[in-house]
């Protein structure tokens, strides 16, 4: 029997899609990325890019599949990482729907997906994810100093495998803060340059 080899990139990559790879001729092409593996752990370069993060996407399913998506958002950082195998961030009282946590009870598999539209880069991370409740002292340590939100619990997220996405699509968009920080400081250069032109001016006028 011949030893079927096993990448961290199977946890996308399963035979339905490995099949369809092949028959539209990209399969060959991502058995060679497999060889070089997809990252299972946080390094450097991802924790960079999640303290700089403002915003994701945290996918999960229900026990017969039904996909659901919910938008986090928070100050920088907000998604921390506690080791290099495992994610947590702080769960915000919000509508009281709670399918995020209705899926992650009997279905742990769960996916992160991260944009950043300024730079046009986006990261995908796989794993599995649970609920801590009542834990003050963990909530706590999570929980943005000065942000304006009640916490109610708090999401771990251990993490299977991640990738990165070319920026093939993405929209450039900025943050509001961002623009109004840009163009604050235009404004300030535009106001200096003027003061300096009327100083000239001045020093013109006076010497005639």
């Amino acid at each position: 029997m011949t030893a079927t080899n096993t990448y961290a990139s199977d946890v996308a990559f399963s035979p339905a899609v490995k099949s369809i790879q092949t028959r539209k001729g990209s399969r060959e092409g991502y058995a060679q990325a497999e060889q070089r593996g997809w990252r299972t752990e946080v390094d450097e370069n991802l924790a960079a890019f999640l303290a700089d993060a403002n915003s994701f996407y945290f996918a999960t399913a229900s026990a017969d599949g039904q996909p659901y998506i919910q938008h986090r958002g928070g100050p920088k950082g907000f998604l921390k990482v506690l080791d290099k195998q495992t994610l947590a961030f702080t769960d915000y009282a919000g509508n009281r729907q709670y399918i995020t946590q209705g899926n992650l009870s009997e279905n742990p598999k769960a996916y992160i997906f991260v944009m950043d539209y300024a730079h046009r880069r986006r990261v995908k991370i796989w794993g599995e994810a649970r609920v801590v409740e009542d834990d003050e002292a963990l909530t706590s340590s999570l929980m943005p100093k000065g942000y304006r939100a009640r916490p109610e619990q708090v999401i771990l997220f251990k993490i299977a495998a991640w990738d990165t996405n070319c920026p093939q699509h993405i929209p450039q968009k900025f943050d509001a803060p961002d623009v109004a920080a840009a163009l604050a400081a235009r404004d300030a250069r535009i106001a200096e340059l003027e003061a300096e032109v009327a100083a000239l001016k001045a020093e013109k006028a006076a010497g005639h």
